[in-house]
């Protein structure tokens, strides 16, 4: 059987998945990253089909985002799917890693259509004929819940709306993909840190490491599942650091006039405007 010699990542340069990328490379794992950046759209089959060539195992880490030609979110995801898995398995990629969001099956998050999107997406991805191995993970640190818009700012004040997370840091994300991807087996795998934590406590605790002085101000979720811990971790995730303090202390802190230290690329977390947009 043929080694397996060439990895390539879906998403390069988003937030797992320039961590992906700069493992595997540590590693000196030959590996093809793909992205727009790199001239490669998920929604055009025949950018991704050229990227792929030479591909055994592709980790998806991306998150496409609708576009003039697509408008509906849940339509954009099941085109990206639907061309991830026809490609990887047109060019004969042996195995395919996916991450995704845990908890996005409750029944209590029907009718969001990013949720709904994400699901689709799954099973559109578990039915192909590529062998593939799901790894869930509960709301990242650094970008928090997603495109539901649970953090919004006004001037001098951060809206948040009132969330309970169990969240796991990307870096740890990238580690479990990588350990995926170069492990034989398909077993579907649930990751969480170990801390539970209120999104409006985690946004203040971001904002004083980086020096900003900014409000923040918790509101009601438009869904009220969200604040009770319809995104907690289930009981079968293995729990994995680092915890917040421990993450928080990772993250460069503010010099002397405010703004955040130069040279510290661990977190990839923004100075004054955390992400907390996409996951």
């Amino acid at each position: 059987m043929r080694l397996l010699t060439t990895i390539a990542v879906i998403g390069a340069t988003g937030t797992a998945g320039s961590r992906v990328v700069a493992r595997l490379k540590a590693r000196d794992v030959a590996i093809i990253e793909v992205s727009r950046a790199h001239g490669v759209d998920l929604l055009d089959g025949e950018s991704l089909y050229r990227a792929l060539d030479g591909v055994d195992v592709a980790i998806d880490v991306s998150n496409p985002a609708a576009d003039d030609g697509q408008p509906n979110f849940t339509r954009t995801l099941a085109t990206a799917s639907r061309n991830v898995m026809g490609v990887c398995a047109a060019r004969g990629v042996q195995r395919l890693v996916v991450s995704t969001m845990a908890g996005i099956d409750d029944p209590v998050l029907d009718g969001l259509e990013y949720f709904e999107a994400k699901r689709a997406a799954k099973e559109i991805l578990l039915d192909g004929p590529v062998p593939t191995t799901v790894v869930k993970s509960t709301p990242w640190y650094e970008s928090a819940t997603g495109p539901a818009g649970p953090v919004d700012s006004d001037g001098d004040e951060v809206i948040v709306e009132d969330w309970l997370i169990q969240p796991i840091a990307a870096d740890t994300v990238a580690d479990v993909l990588v350990e995926a991807a170069l492990a034989q087996t398909h077993t579907p795998r649930t990751i969480t840190g170990p801390d539970t934590i209120r999104l409006p406590e985690l946004t203040s605790k971001v904002l004083a490491r980086q020096g900003d002085n900014r409000t923040v101000r918790a509101v009601q979720p438009r869904v009220p599942a969200l604040a009770t811990g319809a995104l907690l971790a289930c009981e079968r995730a293995v729990v994995v650091g680092p915890g917040v303090e421990s993450w928080l202390s990772s993250l460069p802190p503010a010099s002397t006039d405010g703004h955040a230290k130069d040279g510290d690329e661990s977190a990839h977390a923004s100075v004054h405007r955390p992400d907390f947009s996409r996951v």
